[in-house]
């Protein structure tokens, strides 16, 4: 009996040195994801505090926004262009079955306006600015630039994170708007080429059950997804380490994070649009 519990203490043991060997800490996946979640939650702390508090970095927060919003204005705008073809091809042959291709415009523009642009925007956004700036402050950090900035007497949340982040919320409703116009615009292309109708009557017909409880809560719910895209990305960006190898993951993972809560954010988004502006 003795040689038995010695031998399932001693695979206990060898057990739990496997898990810490590929985990990093004992506990395995559970416990980092708690650690990660409490240290995001801590960075927010960190990011509210910072941002409240002068000196106000006007000039960066300039930089960033052009760099978030008309830098990734040709991309939105092309991917915006291909959800309103795409729609208008689909949904044709689908609206034919039921004899309802009069409800074609209507059904376009409400699919744009409240789903399929918004959510767009943000995973192009997400794709683009979000590895942008894992890759860039994950640089700084593995190369002490960010140390060398708190050495200077200068928060470096106040003047690389808050920045970035209220960029990305500042931004992520404006390029929204520019992808719907252009999925709007392509999608009445696609259908006049099959068939001829004015770009006028295209929008009476497709703005008639439309409202301002259709456009503004969809393209407002974006000021969340530009948040989590610039939070993930500066918080993965800033705990990168490991020389470049940890560059390139902490670009990667700030893709992959800020995509993924973006549309489980859209999940919780949705009920309560759905709840506070009911149709």
């Amino acid at each position: 009996m003795k040689s038995l519990l010695q031998t399932l203490d001693a695979s206990s043991s060898e057990s739990a040195a496997r898990a810490k060997a590929r985990t990093g800490r004992p506990g395995g996946l559970p416990l980092n994801l708690l650690e990660w979640f409490g240290g995001i939650g801590e960075f927010c702390v960190r990011l509210l505090k910072a941002a409240l508090r002068p000196p106000y970095e006007f000039k960066e927060l300039l930089r960033q926004m052009d760099e978030v919003g008309a830098k990734s204005l040709p991309l939105v705008a092309l991917a915006g262009a291909a959800i309103g073809v795409v729609l208008s091809l689909h949904l044709r042959d689908s609206m034919a079955q039921f004899g309802a291709k009069s409800m074609l415009p209507e059904l376009i523009i409400l699919s744009l306006l409240k789903e399929s642009g918004p959510i767009i925007t943000a995973l192009v956004v997400s794709g683009r600015v979000g590895a942008g700036i894992g890759a860039e402050l994950g640089s700084m950090k593995v190369t002490e630039q960010i140390d060398a900035i708190e050495a200077s007497a200068v928060n470096p949340y106040n003047f690389l994170v808050a920045t970035r982040v209220l960029a990305c919320a500042l931004m992520l409703p404006l390029l929204t708007i520019v992808a719907d116009m252009c999925g709007i615009i392509t999608g009445w292309i696609a259908n006049a080429l099959t068939e001829p109708m004015s770009l006028n009557l295209f929008l009476n017909l497709g703005l008639k059950e439309a409202g301002f409880s259709d456009l503004l809560p969809s393209t407002l719910k974006t000021v969340v997804f530009g948040f989590i895209i610039g939070v993930i990305g500066c918080f993965q960006g800033m705990r990168a380490k490991g020389g470049t190898a940890g560059v390139g993951r902490a670009s990667t993972s700030a893709v992959v994070l800020a995509s993924l809560f973006v549309i489980l954010a859209d999940v919780v988004l949705v009920r309560l649009i759905i709840t506070f502006f009911p149709q």
